[in-house]
């Protein structure tokens, strides 16, 4: 087996974040004496989220097994995802920023599974995956990162599961959304017109509606960076913590910035 070193494009204030949750933990439940410490658990977590290496590829460069490394990266996803942004907390902080509106936006994370697995079958993208929902403020900051739901679950259907109309409404705000979001709630969720040929009007309102919508679209662009969600090798119920661990890291990424 050959080993070889390899860079994260990651900054040391996320390592520094990670490892001290891990540290934190150890403490909390009495563990003595581990492997890996706790930087060293942390870049093992790090190197699986954003590069999506599988356990058996990372394990050996930092000298442990398969298994040990899935326990880890497992407890460093699970206490990464608690500090994932809440909800109301980021429907309030859009709130007090001024603007009155948020961005809303879904995304199909797929899934190695096999086709008897059929309602996690997204028929658009003819593929396995778990739907996620994601909101940010006008900036492009990610306020909120759903759970994961079954890819067959349409984008506006998964808002309602989400109660996000009914959120939307409790704090004064609306949202920008795609096309896909087309019938959730005309007075509170904004959606381009659909169509050729389409009046004036309607075109003006699709362009400025791209413009203030864009931020939202590159704040998914950002969490794709992450190769773990490129594709899921694993149980699709791991999705909601993997996605709001990375939407903790990703936040951390952007004040380090």
């Amino acid at each position: 087996m050959l080993l070889y070193q390899a860079a994260l494009p990651l900054s040391s204030r996320t390592l520094t974040f990670t490892a001290r949750l891990i540290r934190a933990h150890r403490a909390a439940i009495g563990s003595r004496w581990r492997t890996l410490d706790p930087a060293g658990q942390a870049l093992l977590t790090l190197a699986y989220l954003h590069q999506g290496h599988t356990y058996e590829q990372l394990a050996p460069g930092f000298g442990i097994s398969r298994t040990t490394a899935a326990r880890r990266i497992h407890e460093t996803i699970n206490l990464l995802a608690t500090c994932a942004p809440k909800l109301r907390e980021g429907l309030r902080a859009a709130k007090r920023s001024g603007r009155g509106y948020v961005i809303l936006d879904g995304t199909l994370i797929p899934t190695d599974r096999l086709a008897a697995d059929r309602p996690h079958y997204q028929g658009k993208h003819r593929c396995h995956g778990m739907n996620l929902q994601a909101i940010t403020d006008w900036r492009g900051n990610l306020l909120w990162v759903s759970g994961a739901i079954r890819g067959s679950v349409h984008d506006t259907k998964a808002a309602r599961i989400w109660q996000l109309p009914r959120l939307l409404a409790d704090h004064a705000l609306f949202a920008l959304a795609g096309k896909g979001y087309q019938g959730l709630d005309h007075d509170l969720v904004v959606t381009p017109y659909k169509g050729k040929d389409k009046p004036d009007y309607q075109k003006e309102h699709n362009q400025l509606h791209a413009r203030l919508r864009g931020p939202g679209e590159r704040a998914f662009a950002e969490l794709k960076k992450w190769r773990v969600l490129r594709k899921l090798r694993c149980d699709p119920n791991r999705a909601t913590p993997i996605a709001r661990a990375i939407a903790a890291l990703n936040n951390q990424e952007r004040q380090s910035g």
